[in-house]
């Protein structure tokens, strides 16, 4: 059984940065693909993205390729998403997930088994 806890969501204005943070307990992620996704009020949850258990591989949804970098410590058991020049359209609820699974990555909610319980991140001016 896998854990997942988010942090590091806030209040920021537009073109800030935040970096959130997913720690896990419960077992080591090294053979854990990873994931991000948002939801936004009135919205299903959505894809953000991906990486995979060696942190070698990843992927993004176009509209945050260039801005957001997710990134891994498997010796801390802390997954991240690194979150540049944020825009409104960003607002959402952030939540990391994770499957079991090696050298791949994985873009469909239904894909993955844990999940975190969110943090809400608000870019408003």
């Amino acid at each position: 059984q896998v854990q997942l806890l988010e942090s590091g969501g806030g209040l920021v204005r537009p073109g800030a940065s935040l970096r959130l943070s997913c720690d896990a307990s419960g077992t080591g992620l090294s053979t854990y693909a990873m994931g991000w996704f948002r939801q936004a009020p009135g919205k299903e949850r959505d894809f953000v993205a991906a990486i995979t258990n060696s942190g070698g591989t990843t992927y993004y949804v176009n509209s945050v390729k260039g801005r957001f970098t997710i990134s891994r410590d498997n010796d801390k058991n802390t997954l991240y998403l690194q979150m540049n020049s944020l825009k409104p359209e960003d607002t959402a609820v952030y939540y990391c997930a994770a499957r079991y699974g090696s050298n791949y990555y994985y873009l469909k909610e239904s894909e993955y088994t844990y999940w975190g319980q969110g943090t809400q991140v608000t870019v408003s001016s």
